[in-house]
């Protein structure tokens, strides 16, 4: 086996093997959780009709996003600023570059955080939108919402969200250091939000997102799946019209907008291509 596919077999296996114990943490803390303050009754999460499809996707998306996160790097990086060596490439972006790599580490954390959830809103509401939606229809096609259906997504759809994103900023300057502890936040509030929990966080829900926020956005459209696009910070809804949560009222339906969607994730990945 030659050097370069070595290393990228190396680098998924490295993958898969961080992913295996976040997945039984995330599992054991959601477990418990979901049964004391379930949103919505029904079966546990490991009883979910399209439970193999979620898994598949929790497994899927890691691997995908790594790996095409590091491939558009290095593309950008000789593209943009003509940086081809290996060395120059792990110099450029090792420690970030230019005036945003100068700021404290957790002054370049928080605003990774700010900045990367104004464009993911934006993102969000353009992927619901004309030609985009068939992409992120696969999102919202899960009928029983749980901690593990937040990996459901379409490579197109993280390629323009997410893994873009992050390519952008990290071209920007901000140093990939701050994904030590950027990166497991967001995995866990992303397992958060999509969890079957009924916790609003009171006065605080303008403040981060929550289940029941986000919830919202998973039901038909005339209820509440045009609102709540932050994925962190609902001030981007409050300011922009998009904000819902009824006092008193909990979301109860999901996925009705997409029944037709395929079940298995071979289907939903092709799902796109065919209409």
């Amino acid at each position: 086996m030659s050097s370069l596919p070595m290393q990228v077999a190396l680098m998924l296996g490295e993958t898969i093997e961080k992913v295996i114990p976040v997945t039984f943490m995330l599992a054991v803390v959601f477990t418990v959780l979901e049964y004391f303050w379930a949103c919505n009754p029904g079966p546990a999460w490991w009883r979910k009709r399209e439970i193999v499809t979620d898994i598949c996707y929790w497994f899927f998306v890691p691997v995908f996003a790594r790996t095409m996160r590091i491939g558009l790097l290095i593309v950008t990086a000789g593209t943009v600023f003509n940086i081809h060596d290996a060395d120059e490439l792990i110099a450029f972006y090792d420690n970030g570059h230019g005036p945003l790599s100068q700021l404290p580490l957790w002054a370049q954390g928080v605003l990774f955080l700010v900045a990367a959830d104004f464009m993911l809103y934006w993102l969000h509401r353009l992927f619901h939108d004309g030609g985009f939606w068939k992409y992120h229809a696969i999102h919202h096609s899960s009928e029983e919402i749980s901690w593990i259906s937040a990996a459901r997504f379409h490579p197109v759809n993280l390629m323009l969200g997410t893994i873009g994103v992050d390519v952008v900023l990290l071209m920007a300057g901000i140093s990939p250091n701050v994904m030590i502890w950027v990166g497991p936040f967001t995995t866990f509030h992303s397992a958060f939000v999509h969890a079957n929990l009924n916790w609003t966080f009171g006065p605080f829900r303008y403040v981060l997102a929550t289940p029941v926020f986000h919830r919202w956005h998973h039901t038909a459209l005339e209820e509440g799946g045009d609102t709540n696009f932050a994925g962190t910070f609902p001030i981007w809804d409050l300011l922009f019209g998009t904000f819902r949560m009824p006092k008193g009222e909990l979301p109860q339906d999901y996925g009705k907008d997409e029944a037709t969607m395929p079940k298995e994730i071979a289907g939903q990945l092709a799902y796109p291509f065919r209409h």
